[in-house]
């Protein structure tokens, strides 16, 4: 279909809206709405409007929040209907405040389904009969059980890391960071069923696990490889991230045999240690091989582990600790003659040195237009991957050598659930059930205990069932980012069915606005198609409804329970960047929407009420955690700050440390704003100070202002600092509907350096150097095939340090990409609605 009546929102709604089929599912109408909704509010020319149904205006003349909404026609030129090839046609829209004028687009007819036949066990207990459009049916169909406010305290509560060291004592004693206490899970919530916490008792000795022919017995001895190089056994020990792409061999031997052949092939150190895991051997993922052994973690499957001891000077390993790590269930036990602190740990300056080389791998540039790059190493201060920096003073112009196509990633739910009745819901006044934003019922009610991702702790570990079945899920979104070792892929709306066949399509459970999953075997590392799988914590019942990722309010929660039949609702939509405040936790700045669907026109309005702070943490086994740390930060009638990412500008201390700046992203009509504050007070919105187009103030400004620090008709942002091109570079999506990225780089008068680095000579904030330089012309990153409905592609990202140290984040030369490809099909197939693709890009 050719675009032949283009504005920035109206477009994409003649795109999507004018050849919608109708549906049965009337989630999957209302899923299409939300996708007009979120390209508009992204593209829209004013954030202050009370609806986000603005688009971008080509007038000079400054926006007026809660008054007009200025909408652009375009009529297309030519077939590639771009900037360049368009006549803009101004159209005024005005609405009265508080209730947006509806914008009528060609809506989807909502057929009526009785949710009665729908499967589940607790349906029928607890709801009466009622016949809804199953597009309404946006919170749990299911009202929760009568529980205690102790049972949500201790979900909600990290007990989980306490309880264990009360258990056992002798962890206290080991010096590893908090985290590191963690039991990690078998990468994969699908293959990882827990069994009940053991019960600590004053005379139980700790189960030993079956010796096999290393482990246990040889923990902490020394072997030597076929190549002559020695190494370290040590049994049931794991270290967070840092994998090179998984091996799949029959033996330890050959494990450790794929860390030499790896060295060799370099010519340098790259591999320090060698995991095999017994339990896989014949699958693609039974030999993880690891550039950094920094982070140890207690594993909680079988793990024959060897670290190298070629650098004696610089890893300090202990021969004589006893090391002895037993299992018991399936939890890793240690017993009170355990690690010190000095057993497994190599130094930063290990780290730094090993990594000194890094050009052999990298390969030296050369070119006769362009300055000749070698590379020189530091080990972060955090727990990820070594970070190799271009020598030379010039940045470096980055282009694209190659791209490498994934195609759609695979869903796969986990097997468990946390079957816990929550407390019964609140109700609302029948005065507060009206059609309208109430901005109360965000900010003046605490979060709803039926919403967000469960812990799986000590407290309810008991707690734990089975799936009846596999859910299938739709769902559209894909932002993500690194937290803790986990690569986490963030969804915004997400409807779950039953199992989907080839023959058969799965039946209506359930809708929320977004969801979670974690990247399970890094399959993008190998150049496959990932698999993208949710955590236990996720799930509400045993047939597959959800909670949730980002929590609701009590009163965000009641409203849609109460007003999801007449078509109205709140949502939270996270679809930026995951921004990292150090290295086992980010956050999120989303945008809280508020959804009406008019039954009698069909007409659809989105209306943005302010933006959610969501601070997020990975590596527990209920999944990775939202924690709505501010309920709304910013308002309704201001710039949508955040809610198009930002930046973590790290300071002296290095990636991971708590110094620094934390930038945030405006994005409205032309450009976008710049505002920044500090790591710790992310969540303190007085904190916050802005860019006015010569220097920072604390005055907001408004969503008139021209001091953009980049120009250019954006829709999803990914901004990253190259340290391969010693600048940085921006990836993005235009309004134009066109499934292309594109990039620039900032055109710096000479290389960039973070105050970190190896040769920095200044202790200012890199990322202040966007202020003083322009960016390059637009270039194409990579242009997508139209998706299996032959429509546009959209909600476009960069997962940022995917592929360890060589990644482009890291000095590297690769770059994980994603984005939603509508299918076309019902939500309910086998195929979805959506399908989440990625590609590899590979940088020069």
């Amino acid at each position: 279909m050719k675009i032949n009546s283009f504005v920035d929102g109206i477009a994409v709604i003649s795109l999507i809206a004018g050849e919608l089929a109708t549906t049965a599912a009337a989630a999957h109408a209302h899923h299409h709405g939300e996708i007009i909704g979120r390209i508009m509010h992204k593209s829209k020319a004013s954030s202050g409007s009370s609806s986000s149904v603005t688009t971008v205006d080509s007038s000079n003349g400054p926006s007026h929040p809660q008054a007009t909404i200025s909408v652009v026609s375009v009529r297309c030129l030519h077939d590639g209907c771009d900037a360049a090839g368009a006549i803009f046609e101004p159209v005024p829209l005005t609405h009265a405040t508080p209730v947006p004028q509806e914008l009528h687009t060609q809506a989807l007819h909502l057929q009526q389904v009785d949710t009665q036949a729908t499967p589940t066990r607790r349906w029928t207990q607890s709801r009466p009969r009622m016949v809804v459009p199953a597009g309404e049916l946006f919170a749990e169909l299911n009202d929760p059980a009568q529980g205690t406010q102790q049972g949500e305290k201790d979900l909600r509560q990290s007990a989980y890391e306490h309880g264990r060291q009360a258990e056992h004592g002798s962890l206290q004693s080991i010096d590893f960071a908090p985290h590191a206490l963690e039991a990690r899970q078998d990468d994969s919530y699908e293959s990882f069923v827990l069994e009940p916490y053991p019960q600590p008792t004053s005379t139980s000795a700790i189960p030993v696990a079956t010796a096999t022919t290393l482990c246990p017995t040889s923990n902490g001895t020394t072997y030597t490889s076929a190549a002559g190089v020695d190494y370290q056994v040590v049994c049931d020990i794991d270290f967070k991230g840092n994998d090179f792409p998984f091996q799949n061999v029959s033996s330890f031997q050959e494990c450790v045999e794929q860390c030499d052949a790896l060295n060799d092939l370099n010519g340098r150190v790259f591999c320090l240690g060698a995991l095999y895991v017994p339990s896989r051997e014949g699958t693609t993922e039974d030999c993880y091989l690891k550039s950094s052994v920094s982070d140890p973690v207690f594993s909680t499957f079988q793990i024959e582990g060897a670290i190298r001891l070629q650098e004696a000077n610089t890893t300090s390993i202990s021969s004589s600790a006893t090391a002895t790590a037993t299992k018991a269930s399936s939890f890793a036990q240690v017993s009170s003659t355990s690690l010190s602190t000095s057993t497994i740990a190599v130094s930063s300056a290990a780290v730094t040195e090993l990594n000194s080389s890094a050009s052999s791998a990298l390969g030296t540039k050369s070119s006769t237009s362009e300055p000749t790059a070698a590379y020189t190493s530091i080990a972060p201060a955090g727990s990820g991957p070594g970070v190799t920096y271009a020598s030379g003073d010039s940045v470096i112009p980055p282009k694209i050598a190659s791209a490498h196509l994934h195609g759609p990633s695979l869903n796969i739910p986990s097997k468990q659930y946390v079957n816990y009745e929550v407390p019964k819901g609140i109700e609302l006044a029948n005065s507060l059930l009206t059609i309208g934003v109430n901005g109360d019922l965000t900010t003046g009610y605490d979060i709803s205990p039926q919403t967000g991702v469960l812990d799986v702790n000590i407290s309810t570990q008991s707690l734990l069932g089975s799936l009846s079945g596999t859910p299938h899920l739709s769902r559209d979104g894909g932002q993500g980012g690194m937290i803790n070792g986990q690569h986490l892929f963030v969804f915004c709306d997400t409807g779950t069915y039953t199992t989907a066949t080839s023959s058969a399509n799965g039946q209506f459970l359930g809708f929320v606005s977004s969801s979670v999953a974690i990247d399970t075997g890094m399959n993008g590392l190998l150049g496959n198609a990932l698999n993208l799988q949710d955590g236990i914590g996720e799930w509400s019942d045993d047939v597959g409804r959800m909670r949730g990722f980002a929590p609701l309010t009590d009163g965000e929660q009641a409203y849609n329970q109460a007003m999801q039949g007449n078509g109205q609702r709140y949502a939270i939509w996270p679809e930026s960047p995951i921004i990292p405040i150090d290295a086992t936790s980010g956050i999120m700045y989303a945008p809280i929407v508020y959804d009406n669907v008019n039954r009698e026109t069909e007409a659809t309005v989105f209306t943005y009420t302010g933006a959610t702070l969501l601070t997020i943490t990975a590596g527990g086994k209920g999944g990775p955690v939202a924690e709505r740390t501010v309920k709304k930060i910013f308002d309704q009638d201001e710039i949508e700050w955040g809610c198009a990412g930002g930046f973590r500008s790290w300071g002296p201390s290095g990636i991971g440390g708590d110094d620094g700046s934390v930038y945030i992203f405006g994005n409205i009509q032309g450009g976008i704003l710049l505002g920044r504050t500090s790591p710790a007070q992310v969540s303190d919105r007085t904190s916050f100070e802005y860019w006015d187009g010569s220097s920072w103030t604390n005055q907001m400004p408004t969503t008139s202002s021209k001091a953009f620090f980049i120009e250019g008709p954006f829709m999803d942002v990914n901004i990253f600092y190259s340290p391969r091109h010693l600048t940085f570079i921006i990836v993005y999506l235009t309004v134009y509907a066109d499934s292309t990225f594109y990039y620039r780089y900032l055109q710096a008068d000479q290389g960039i350096l973070p105050s970190f680095a190896p040769g920095a000579g200044s202790s200012s904030d890199y990322f202040e150097n966007v202020l003083q330089y322009k960016w390059s012309e637009e270039q194409v990153l990579y242009k997508s095939a139209q998706g299996l409905s032959g429509k546009y592609i959209y909600a476009g990202a960069v997962h940022e340090g995917y592929y360890g140290s060589n990644d482009i984040t890291n000095g590297g030369s690769k770059m994980l990409i994603s984005w939603t490809a509508p299918t076309g099909q019902d939500p309910s197939s086998i195929n979805s609605e959506y399908q989440i693709i990625t590609a590899e890009i590979d940088w020069t």
